[in-house]
């Protein structure tokens, strides 16, 4: 199989790098020169044989909008676009109806695996119709974990960002409780080795997890999270899941309250937050400030994490990498 990729960053570039080594051929857009396979997304577009697919990982919203604005005037019928970043569900909608009115179809891919995901695996969510989800199948299946899960067709256009949207409002909510346990433990003075309590619980315990082993690494590299400023961004994955929830009628108190404690973590350092800001750098390589900002952080992960250069489409580092 053939595949174009825009962005290369954190998550884009190993992405490129597991599908290779399924034996695919990549070809990759950024426009960080030094990491790219061509320069421009016209050289993309030519170097792939029809049907051509294109897989965009680039930051959410306006970048990925224009990049989708810019691949309609590119492609013909036939061709598949498929957004892999973070992009909300209701994005997806547009971006298919513009599409369409070319005979381009569109698939949305919710990508959960971080900086982790070139060894271990991707899972994925994507949505959209059966004869444009076959014809990415095996960039999929290269990119999916190995074993029976890990890969789903979760429905129509917008379903798998919406699930993926879904994944990451829990998985603030995990963070959130696994964070105040840590600062409970760690301020009770009862406890000798709070990372050991931690670590013991990685094995036949019903709290077991990834999130819980990568919580052991980032105490295991800094034990009592003193050079991690208790701040932890929020990227608008929980923000849509709660607005969601209001919207279906379905409550989400832990999710919301998961949200609001980061919110409160961009005015005052928190110990809790050391530990949510901890696991998120272990997943995804995201950035952690060794001091408190001033004042609150109204853009999230793309004000604390991204430069403006970066937001730009096919910038070099792509969306954010996939969690929370």
């Amino acid at each position: 199989m053939d595949i174009g990729l825009i962005g290369l960053g954190k998550m884009g570039g190993n992405m490129r790098e597991r599908m290779r080594r399924a034996g695919l051929t990549v070809v990759g857009f950024d426009r960080n020169p030094d990491v790219s396979d061509v320069d421009s997304l016209e050289a993309l577009v030519e170097a792939l044989p029809s049907p051509k697919v294109v897989w965009v990982m680039v930051p959410s919203g306006d970048p990925t909008r224009a990049t989708v604005k810019e691949l309609a005037g590119l492609l013909g019928e036939g061709d598949v676009v498929v957004d892999g970043g973070n992009s909300r569900w209701t994005d997806d909608i547009a971006n298919a109806e513009l599409l369409a009115e070319k005979g381009i179809g569109y698939v949305d891919c919710g990508v959960s695996g971080g900086v982790w995901g070139l060894e271990n695996g991707y899972a994925l969510m994507y949505g959209g119709d059966a004869d444009d989800i076959a014809k990415v199948q095996e960039a999929f299946d290269a990119l999916k974990p190995e074993g029976d899960f890990g890969s789903v067709h979760a429905g129509s256009v917008g379903a798998g960002h919406f699930s993926k949207m879904v994944h990451n409002g829990i998985e603030y909510a995990i963070m959130q409780a696994y964070a105040e346990g840590w600062e409970l433990l760690d301020k009770a003075d009862l406890t000798d080795n709070v990372t050991e309590v931690f670590r013991s619980w990685r094995e036949g315990t019903v709290i077991r997890s990834w999130l819980l082993d990568l919580m052991v690494n980032a105490l295991d590299e800094d034990p009592g999270l003193s050079k991690i400023a208790g701040y932890a961004a929020d990227s608008g994955e929980g923000r849509w899941t709660v607005e969601a929830g209001i919207e279906h009628g379905v409550a989400t108190p832990a999710i919301t309250a998961a949200l609001y404690a980061r919110f409160v973590s961009q005015q005052d350092d928190s110990p809790t937050m050391k530990a949510v800001a901890a696991m998120r750098n272990q997943f995804g390589g995201h950035a952690v400030r060794s001091s408190a900002p001033k004042g609150g952080d109204a853009e999230g992960q793309a004000g604390a994490e991204q430069s403006e250069t970066s937001k730009k489409a096919g910038a070099g580092d792509d969306a954010e990498p996939g969690e929370s």
